[in-house]
């Protein structure tokens, strides 16, 4: 069995983990949890997005958050972007990379970004056009490569078409997601093979929701497959607007109680990862959804 000897762990929570949340997080509490997670020594943490904030309330605070970020050497604070109108706002507060998103289901696109994959990638040329002329990192993400909640099961080469646009316009790492959580390691490992004939493996990231529970074994599945990124979520938090049931990301420190298991590098010290995790929870006002968390810290 063939195994990375390092993962990076792209750390979403304080964007994707909160973006779904009903109670509210000023830009204050983000910038402490963003602060904990530099602590705990995440060196990629998706720092919010410039959606709508008519259709992600949550996230209207991103602009002031980023602003107020005092960055690290050696870490990155990635902001999703949707259209040109975001990417205006990302440029006007100094964002360096950015994440743009697409999906591999007609139908979620539609309810997700009110067009057809085809209209989002012509959207997306036109950021990444901008992109470029700032000089911007650019990540890409594909939604629903195992499952969709409106269409069901998706063709691993639809996914891989999707992926392979992202990848040919710039972006650096393609990013795939099981935005329901619906996968399983054979059907991870079947996509997986489907993309990596269309981009390097070693520009991939797995991104795995955890509804059914499958989340560690898929990502385990991907692993011995050559993928060495993985987007996780503090405390498990998270779920999709537009992906009814849709549970949290996976955690991160389930993630990196596996990878620790797995003699595998990651720069991230747990006890501090639990702490942060404990003052976002305290926050919500609620236990937190990592399993691994609750062994530790003996609480429910």
């Amino acid at each position: 069995m063939q195994l990375p000897e390092q993962v990076k762990i792209v750390e979403v929570g304080p964007r994707d983990g909160l973006q779904n949340e009903s109670t509210p997080v000023p830009a204050e509490v983000k910038l402490e949890l963003i602060r904990r997670l530099e602590l705990a020594g995440l060196s990629v943490i998706e720092a919010g997005s410039f959606v709508s904030p008519k259709w992600v309330p949550q996230m209207a605070s991103s602009a002031e958050v980023f602003s107020a970020i005092d960055p690290k050497p050696g870490v990155s604070y990635p902001m999703l972007v949707p259209n040109l109108r975001g990417l205006e706002s990302a440029l006007s507060v100094g964002v360096k990379e950015i994440a743009i998103f697409a999906a591999a289901s007609e139908s979620f696109t539609q309810k997700n970004i009110n067009c057809s994959i085809e209209e989002s990638i012509t959207r997306y040329s036109e950021v990444m056009e901008q992109a470029r002329q700032h000089k911007l990192e650019v990540r890409g993400y594909v939604s629903c490569v195992l499952g969709c909640p409106y269409e069901g099961e998706i063709a691993t080469d639809k996914v891989a078409g999707v992926a392979r646009r992202l990848y040919d316009m710039g972006c650096y790492e393609i990013s795939l997601g099981d935005t329901v959580g619906v996968g399983t390691p054979l059907k991870a490992q079947r996509m997986i093979d489907a993309v990596a004939q269309l981009v390097p493996v070693e520009k991939l990231a797995a991104h795995f929701h955890d509804t059914y529970g499958q989340a560690l074994a898929n990502l385990f599945a991907v692993l011995q497959q050559g993928v060495s990124v993985i987007d996780s979520s503090v405390s498990g938090l998270g779920g999709c607007p537009y992906a009814k049931g849709a549970s949290g990301n996976v955690a991160t420190e389930d993630v990196l109680y596996m990878l620790n298991g797995l003699g595998i590098e990651t720069g991230i010290d747990m006890n501090k990862l639990l702490l942060a995790g404990q003052y976002i929870n305290d926050h919500l006002q609620r236990g937190s959804a990592s399993k691994v968390a609750r062994a530790l810290t003996g609480k429910d």
